[in-house]
């Protein structure tokens, strides 16, 4: 083997690593995390502590896909969206993708149980476990209603990063959670739309595969309705002002305009600008929540 073959190899087994643990869905989980650190300081958290917490979080986050790689591997190869996964290439294999979730995830429980506290490090790993036995385990394969359920792992960082300021968990962790837990069904109904075919073919029971396309929109265009009364109940507290009822109201209106337009197109033709537009809408969500803390009107 010369060394540029065995380079090449190399570089392909750090790239399968990296590709286990989701680096996309990492950062936006890290940042809501982080939008949960300013709204308890009131403003800019402590660096340290921001950056343990962060770490601790992509840590286990990440640990968490790889687990899922290793748990959904046969699925993988019958869908044409995951059919280059690592585990499914052959690039790594199932036992080092096991061994290296269990690996991260230890690790962030060490860091954020050490340089943190304790509560953010349980959090953290209730997020992994509910994720990897109740949604990837119990309910990916046996309920359309799998990602209402399980969308409660995707939901947890946000008060990760609230605990880690505070040490415990107060009204505005629980909106930020909720929040999060009702953003993620027409999040991931939109992308279910646009992969319909896939589930059905794994035999995913995903929402559009067992009710429907029809069914699916008027379930986004629900979900949307709830989440801007949730975010809009939310400014009855005292944890966030007039900028975050401005922005979130925005941002809201933006998302029911998405799914509005979803339900009206034929077919999914529709989904790919509404699935987009929930990325965004989190991410701007969270960024108006960190704006809102420092400038508060």
């Amino acid at each position: 083997m010369t060394a540029s073959t065995a380079a090449g190899r190399s570089g392909s087994v750090i790239r399968g690593y990296v590709a286990l643990t989701k680096p996309r869905i990492i950062s936006l989980l890290v940042f809501t995390a982080l939008g949960g650190m300013f709204l308890a300081k009131g403003g800019p958290p402590d660096p340290l502590l921001a950056v343990m917490t962060l770490v601790g979080g992509a840590l286990a986050a990440g640990g968490a896909n790889a687990l899922n790689h290793y748990l959904d591997s046969d699925i993988d190869s019958l869908m044409s969206r995951t059919s280059n996964r690592p585990i499914v290439s052959g690039s790594i294999s199932p036992g080092r993708a096991m061994w290296f979730g269990i690996g991260l995830n230890a690790a962030a429980f060490g860091l954020l149980a050490s340089g943190v506290n304790l509560l953010s490090a349980a959090l953290t790993l209730l997020a992994t476990l509910f994720y990897v036995f109740v949604y990837t385990r119990m309910l990916k394969r046996s309920t359309p209603q799998n990602i209402v359920i399980g969308g409660a792992a995707g939901a947890i960082p946000p008060m990760v990063g609230w605990s880690a300021v505070t040490g415990g968990l107060d009204l505005p962790a629980l909106y930020l959670f909720a929040i999060v837990f009702f953003w993620t069904p027409p999040h991931f109904w939109a992308l279910a739309l646009l992969i319909k075919n896939d589930y059905s073919r794994a035999g995913v029971p995903m929402l559009p595969v067992v009710a429907g396309v029809r069914k699916t929109k008027q379930s986004v265009l629900l979900y949307t309705l709830l989440l801007l009364a949730l975010t809009t109940m939310f400014f009855t507290t005292d944890a966030v002002g007039w900028l975050y009822l401005a922005g979130s109201s925005a941002l809201g209106l933006g998302f029911i305009y998405y799914a509005w337009r979803l339900l009206r197109m034929p077919g999914i033709a529709g989904a790919k600008p509404a699935y987009l537009y929930s990325l965004a809408y989190l991410a701007l969500l969270f960024l108006v929540i960190m704006v809102d803390s420092v400038v508060r009107i």
